[in-house]
């Protein structure tokens, strides 16, 4: 496959569209370039070529006339282009590249949508005019921006050619940063997808209020929230530390209100003072916000948690 952007300075809108063709089909050649004829004789053409047919492979915005936008009114740029036509796609690619979970079509199409409304509808709106980047100059949009050659690098570098040479390789670094930035993006959803099926098998303790998880890293929160009304307190077991954590449940997304909190007597304590508390010999520290705390053994987690409910 031959994927053609426009050459000069590089942009999120058209670097994204590029790593999302190179993730679908890997060793595809990059040309970068305004030469009509190189464009029309690529496979897919992004941010370049004055023409938006996405069953031609061709990805413009910028064509007098353009009217692309979504169902919210925010006008595609070349980055909302390609990914309406390929996120789905992309998505089932990356996912196959996880063991242990196989995403269904309709699954692909909610990620790629979820990206979109997160993510890729951002750049878009940098790219066109619509927003301005985070404060600071830290948004993707202005990181991908930073990227580019400065006037310094060019000065130094000298003739057209070496000029271009530099600029095809901080669009590649650039490239393999975006392509980073998609493949974690989808990575996080199938990853909470894949833990809301692991946190309702869970084992469920103390006549339904309490929770034990065999890891630590399992988002946890939202399920328990939503979905167990009853439960007051999760164990979980972390296994990089060897150590079982004792959690509060929010009560909301928005607040540090849990439905209950750890005893006030814990509150700040560690090793001794907390065991002495306690009477768990290898209870280990309780915040001083009383929302998380942890016990060596599972059995002395377990007393802990009984001790919180009562």
């Amino acid at each position: 496959m031959i994927i053609v952007t426009h050459s000069g300075k590089f942009h999120a809108d058209d670097v994204w569209g590029v790593a999302v063709l190179d993730l679908l089909f890997p060793f595809s050649e990059l040309v970068r370039t305004r030469d009509q004829a190189l464009i029309e004789g690529a496979d897919f053409a992004v941010d370049v070529g004055g023409e938006w047919d996405p069953q031609a492979g061709r990805f413009d915005h910028h064509q007098k006339g353009f009217r692309g936008a979504r169902p919210s009114g925010v006008v595609y740029a070349s980055a909302g282009l390609v990914w309406k036509q390929h996120g789905p796609a992309c998505v089932a690619c990356v996912a196959a590249g996880m063991p242990g979970f196989v995403v269904a079509p309709e699954q692909a199409r909610q990620i790629a949508e979820a990206i979109d409304g997160d993510l890729v509808q951002y750049l878009d709106m940098s790219d066109t005019g619509a927003a301005r980047n985070a404060p600071g100059g830290y948004g993707l949009s202005a990181v991908i921006s930073g990227f580019n050659t400065s006037w310094i690098d060019e000065q130094q570098a000298g003739n057209g050619a070496a000029v271009e040479a530099l600029r095809m390789g901080r669009f590649r670094i650039a490239l393999e940063f975006m392509k980073e930035i998609i493949v974690n993006a989808v990575k996080y959803r199938i990853g909470g997808l894949m833990a809301v099926q692991r946190v309702r098998r869970a084992t469920v303790l103390e006549q339904g209020r309490l929770l034990y998880l065999d890891n630590a890293s399992l988002p946890w929160a939202s399920v328990v929230r939503n979905e167990m009304p009853a439960v007051l307190f999760v164990i979980s077991y972390n296994s990089i530390e060897q150590r079982h954590m004792l959690h509060t449940v929010p009560a909301n997304p928005d607040t540090f209100e849990a439905r209950r909190d750890l005893p006030a007597a814990w509150a700040g304590l560690r090793d001794a003072e907390l065991a002495a508390v306690t009477g768990v010999p290898d209870a280990q520290f309780c915040h001083n916000g009383r929302f998380i705390a942890a016990a060596k053994s599972y059995e002395g987690a377990l007393q802990m948690a009984r001790l919180a409910l009562a």
